[in-house]
């Protein structure tokens, strides 16, 4: 079973993601275990702070390393083979080639989610992989976590119900996107499914869907 743990100041946000759709049948199915460790169980002091200002000054708060080491240190007794990633705009650009090499990795997964201006620099020490899901700023690491877990997890064998499904799928070969599909009824509004696809001509659909397979840029 493949283990993903996700550190984050707001682990609520990660509810109705985990408990639905293809998320909540590879868990039932135990395909893979998804998990939250929420960081400010790990702030300092009696008001749990995780959070202080930059030295040399400037605007925003950094995430303090001592609650992010210790909320590593927790995730990795769960699960020690672990690699740690950190979601950063000057990590790897996430693709889909990417999410197929990490959903056949037998090792677990443990997502940082960074949260106001950043995170001090030391816990980069921590990390094995630093990814980017475009050129963007968000508000914190969650919602890249959630969309980089959810790619993973869905191209991992039995989760999703077709055998091909994930073979098929826009960038699976990195350089197309899906073809269009279309299903009943064959007219709707005026709209016609095109007449190759009620053929049951296997070859002629192969070519069509082959011919309108739209080039990813």
């Amino acid at each position: 079973m493949k283990k993903f743990q996700v550190i984050s100041l707001f682990p609520e946000m990660f509810t109705g993601v985990f408990e639905s759709s293809m998320m909540w049948k590879a868990q039932r199915d135990e395909i893979v275990q998804l998990s939250t460790i929420n960081l400010r169980t790990f702030g300092i002091g009696p008001r749990q702070q995780v959070d202080d200002t930059p030295y040399g000054g400037g605007d925003g708060m950094l995430l303090k390393p001592e609650p992010l080491f210790a909320a590593v240190e927790e995730a990795k007794k769960n699960d020690p083979t672990a690699k740690v990633v950190l979601m950063t705009p000057r990590g790897q650009r996430w693709k889909q080639s990417v999410a197929q090499n990490w959903s056949e990795a037998e090792h677990g997964y443990i997502f940082i989610c960074g949260r106001y201006e950043g995170y001090d620099e030391r816990i980069v020490s921590l990390v094995d992989e630093q990814v980017s899901v475009g050129d963007y700023v968000l508000t914190g690491g969650e919602l890249p976590a959630m969309t980089i877990i959810d790619s993973i997890v869905r191209l991992i064998p039995g989760v999703l119900g077709g055998e091909d499904s994930a073979a098929i799928e826009s960038f699976s070969d990195g350089e197309t996107l899906e073809f269009p599909q279309y299903t009943k009824p064959s007219e709707y509004n005026g709209l016609a499914v095109p007449d190759v696809l009620l053929s049951g001509n296997h070859a002629a659909i192969a070519q069509w869907r082959a011919d309108n397979s739209f080039k990813a840029e």
